[in-house]
């Protein structure tokens, strides 16, 4: 790990990726030319000495939500999603470790031939080891998101902010790909996101944010270097936090 020559604001950061986000231009499954991307990105603020946690969904393969919907029984639908989140985090730690950086993935749920079971300590002590550690499984529990499990987390491991990686800028009143006039927010306090219903993150997921005061930062993580200029304090995306910044 490099000595950095900037200053960083976050020094234990909480990653939280979409399994869509790992599309790319596909419709499903996984586009490597994007894994690799985002790995670059991560491989930026590894160098600077940050502590990287990642908590990754599954949506590129299965929602469980979704698939209660056409007929699967929530828990087993939601079961699957986990063990979508598992391969997502395997595919993204294979992109990070090409970048000679090595990586844990800790899963919620059992698989110990290809992930160590979650037990804070051992997250602790990766961590401390300077290891990128991936969160897989989501809470191991289900009716609970992976934004859930990525609030759960930040709290157990004192992460300094949540920063939540999406295809926009920020927090925007509607979407703005649909609504050229949607407001965009500079920054919100936890309950402007639970009075506004913006969806940003679930609100159990924001409740407990706010319950042990975790800044979460909304961006956009395909703009090249938007999270090694968040971790050096500069202003982008939108800021959640007890009040407007």
């Amino acid at each position: 790990m490099l000595k950095s020559r900037y200053k960083i604001k976050y020094k234990r950061i909480l990653l939280k990726i979409s399994g869509e986000a790992l599309l790319g231009d596909k419709r499903y499954n996984i586009d490597p030319e994007i894994v690799n991307y985002i790995a670059t990105e991560i491989s930026e603020i590894h160098k600077l000495g940050v502590a990287v946690m990642i908590v990754i969904g599954g949506g590129n393969i299965i929602r469980g939500g979704s698939s209660s919907d056409n007929g699967i029984d929530r828990v087993t639908a939601d079961y699957m999603g986990m063990l979508a989140t598992v391969i997502n985090a395997l595919a993204l730690q294979n992109a990070i470790e090409k970048l000679n950086i090595t990586t844990r993935v800790l899963s919620a749920i059992e698989a110990p031939k290809i992930a160590e079971p979650f037990i804070k300590r051992r997250a602790d002590r990766h961590l401390e080891k300077g290891r990128i550690v991936i969160f897989a499984g989501g809470t191991g529990n289900p009716y609970f998101s992976t934004d859930m499990a990525a609030a759960l987390r930040a709290s157990e491991l004192n992460a300094d902010v949540i920063l939540k990686a999406t295809k926009v800028d920020g927090v925007y009143s509607a979407d703005p790909h649909k609504f050229e006039k949607a407001r965009f927010y500079n920054s919100l306090t936890y309950l402007d996101v639970i009075n506004k219903k913006l969806k940003v993150m679930d609100l159990t997921a924001i409740s407990l944010c706010m319950e042990n005061n975790i800044p979460i930062i909304v961006f956009n993580l395909l703009k090249k270097n938007a999270l090694k200029n968040i971790v050096i304090g500069k202003k982008i995306g939108t800021i959640i936090a007890s009040h407007e910044l």
